[in-house]
């Protein structure tokens, strides 16, 4: 793609990165067979190179420029960045990097409402600490039955109680393990489920206290600046387990694990966005080199030593987006349920978003519904017993529908093996013995 950008807009750094990406497209159309919205509204500005062609023509305008209006904003704002079109795109285009500048450029100069300003702040003030995230849900739940009926969707009804996690302390194998910021009020079972089967692995999970929401919130609604420092401010906290052990001393973790698959996709790209910081470039990029999903971690380790019985109940996987598309690990979770002996149900249309996309299940409820429903018509047409995901958002959104439940994979895997773990205590010793 040919771009024309003036000389004096040259000598801007997002300018020279927008003019690098705007050349790699070629313009063939193929992003759009596998673009979520524009499978639903089949407008040529909301699919990806429809929005290619808005970006442009924004960047190469002048400040001035009247044609930058709202509509600009509200195609771009109505992308999901679930990046399914850089999976299928021929050229390599970085689509969510140009994404990212184009929201940037066009809230700088159109501005938002005064209502949208206010819940896209109020969304950064309630989602990102975890405290106030569960204060506030504990609060939701209470007054539940009177909320507005598109909230209420989003509130679940109980919440589980946190369960045992292993000390560390008794492996030599340690990683860290980033909590999230809504994950511990929604499943807080979910981290501690990972604890554990890892533990059975002989590897210890530690937590640094300090460590809070990845950035992405901040940074996916235009707070770029914000997220950055929750970046920095993340790893300061892991650093000192990562340099040294911390306080024991000993060799650093040797990585740092996400169970949702949305904080792992934006981990693994500190490094890049945090390298013209001449403080924390080379921290940043040892902490993206460090960062594993949870599935990258078990599909390297003896699973069928374990020794799982065979389940009985039939699963159907949602990949999430940031799972497949941003960290490519499409159908890594599904073969390692499926070397545990679970049955996976197939998923038509896999590659489409559920709408979840971080905070656009709020910021476009409509839009997100119908995604929503497409999912789950495709998770459900095979009957499972339950569906499982690997993202916390996915899992909360799906789980709205009200319909089969939607629960983390590495809940069942701990409790899969949790049961043949009891099964192989109520044999006799001296059968045992025979067993082993």
């Amino acid at each position: 793609m040919q771009t024309h950008f003036s000389e004096a807009a040259r000598t801007k750094p997002h300018i020279l990165e927008a003019d690098r990406i705007l050349r790699t497209c070629v313009h063939c159309g193929f992003c759009n067979a596998t673009c979520p919205t524009y499978q639903l509204l089949g407008d040529e500005r909301d699919g990806p190179r429809g929005r290619i062609y808005l970006m442009k023509e924004l960047l190469e305008s002048d400040d001035g420029d009247e044609q930058i209006t709202q509509e600009t904003q509200l195609h771009l704002d109505r992308c999901l960045s679930c990046r399914s079109c850089e999976t299928t795109c021929p050229s390599g285009v970085e689509y969510h990097k140009l994404l990212d500048i184009g929201r940037a450029e066009v809230d700088r100069r159109v501005g938002r409402r005064p209502s949208e300003r206010a819940m896209r702040l109020g969304l950064r003030t309630a989602l990102v600490e975890p405290g106030r995230f569960k204060a506030l849900l504990a609060l939701g739940q209470t007054f539940r039955p009177l909320a507005p009926h598109d909230l209420r969707d989003k509130i679940p009804a109980r919440v589980p109680h946190r369960q045992r996690r292993p000390d560390p302390a008794r492996h030599t194998r340690q990683m860290l393990i980033l909590e999230g910021c809504v994950q511990p009020g929604l499943a807080p079972n979910t981290n501690d489920a990972a604890a554990r089967v890892l533990d059975r692995l002989g590897i210890g999970i530690r937590s640094a206290r300090e460590a809070g929401c990845c950035g992405a919130i901040d940074f996916h609604l235009n707070a770029q600046q914000a997220g950055r420092e929750r970046m920095r401010a993340n790893i300061d906290a892991w650093w000192p387990l990562i340099e040294n052990g911390g306080e024991s001393g000993e060799a650093g973790v040797e990585a740092i694990v996400q169970t949702a698959s949305g904080c792992g996709a934006f981990v693994k790209e500190y490094g890049e966005m945090l390298a013209d910081d001449p403080e924390y470039a080379v921290k940043a990029k040892r902490v993206s080199e460090l960062a594993r999903d949870l599935v990258e971690i078990l599909r390297e380790e003896d699973l069928e030593a374990l020794g799982a019985n065979h389940p009985s109940a039939r699963l159907a996987f949602h990949c999430p987006c940031t799972l497949q598309h941003a960290q490519k690990l499409g159908g890594a979770v599904e073969s390692v349920l499926t070397r545990l002996g679970f049955s996976l149900a197939p998923v038509q249309d896999a590659h489409l978003c559920c709408g979840s996309a971080g905070t656009y299940s709020i910021t476009q409820p409509t839009l997100a519904k119908r995604l929503r429903d497409n999912k789950m018509d495709s998770l459900e047409a095979q009957s499972p017993d339950t569906i499982v995901t690997a993202n916390i958002g996915c899992q909360s959104h799906l789980n709205g529908a009200g319909r089969t439940p939607v629960r983390h994979w590495i809940e069942l895997v701990d409790e899969l093996l949790a049961t043949a773990e009891t099964d192989q205590s109520a044999i006799p010793p001296r059968q045992a013995s025979a067993a082993v």
